[in-house]
């Protein structure tokens, strides 16, 4: 069974437009630097699982569309490369610390669901985002999902 997820970008460095660009399908979702985020990434995100595409950092931070993972963790290339904003030089290739998936665009919301729309909203009281702002990989309930979907449509 798919689980769902909320994965966090900026739009002007790699957004839901981005993503439905991508001349392969998919793309990389890579360049996270939390642990608690690598974490979900490389232990808990799997093949099929969706997820919801969150702007931040910009006018109206909220969920843009959704993607659905279709590469299961790996070793976030950007560690290893001197030239990439992402290197991290205590990063070995027998020993990686950063992961990312591959992820295929699914859907582009008519408008963003504003991050102050959904604080609005009694059932998404307890979402992950909510209490856990500035995670950028977070786990999203079934039900969360399903009524994001809604405001989004």
């Amino acid at each position: 069974m798919a689980n769902y997820w909320l994965f966090k970008s900026e739009p002007d460095v790699y957004g839901i437009a981005d993503l439905r660009a991508e001349p392969k399908g998919f793309g990389r979702w890579d360049g996270i630097r939390n642990y608690q985020a690598r974490n979900f990434l490389r232990d808990e995100v799997a093949v099929e699982d969706g997820v919801l595409v969150y702007h931040s950092q910009t006018k109206v931070p909220g969920v843009a569309g959704t993607a659905r993972v279709v590469r299961a963790a790996y070793p976030d290339p950007g560690q290893f490369d001197l030239e990439s904003d992402y290197f991290d030089p205590k990063a070995t290739r027998e020993k990686p610390r950063w992961f990312c998936v591959d992820v295929a665009f699914e859907s582009e919301f008519g408008s963003v669901v504003p991050l102050k729309v959904i604080k609005e909203q009694e059932p998404l009281a307890e979402m992950v985002l909510l209490k856990q702002g500035r995670l950028s990989v977070q786990p999203v309930t079934v039900n969360e999902w399903e009524y994001i979907l809604k405001m989004g449509s």
